[in-house]
């Protein structure tokens, strides 16, 4: 596994740790269609969330969670109405959270969530 896969991987392992902790249900990852593809779908009472993971191994070019452009959010939107509709799901709240993770060299990684950013 090339070593960026490698660390997007383990960030999403520790963005859906983090989710767990925090009382979330994580009911899918790496959804994929023909739109693009979801990190993370998980509920959170009766809110689905999707979310957009982005690991770094430094912030020499500023955070993981710098990364999330406008674009970027109407894509997740679209994804997020995608799922549901591939799932046959209906959900009363859809909201977007990104999680940022920082793998220094040493120590534990620093974990940034933020809640319905679109």
């Amino acid at each position: 596994m090339r070593r960026t896969a490698a660390l997007g991987r383990y960030g999403e392992d520790v963005a859906a740790a983090h989710l767990q902790a925090a009382g979330m249900v994580v009911v899918a990852r790496n959804w994929r269609c023909d739109a693009g593809e979801v990190d993370i779908v998980a509920t959170d009472g009766s809110t689905l969330v999707i979310c957009e993971v982005k690991t770094r191994s430094g912030v020499h070019f500023g955070t993981p969670t710098e990364a999330i452009t406008p674009r970027k959010l109407r894509r997740l939107r679209h994804l997020a109405f995608r799922w549901l509709e591939a799932n046959g799901r209906h959900a009363p709240l859809v909201r977007i959270d990104v999680i940022g993770v920082v793998q220094a060299p040493t120590g534990a990684p620093v974990v940034e969530h933020l809640r319905g950013v679109g």
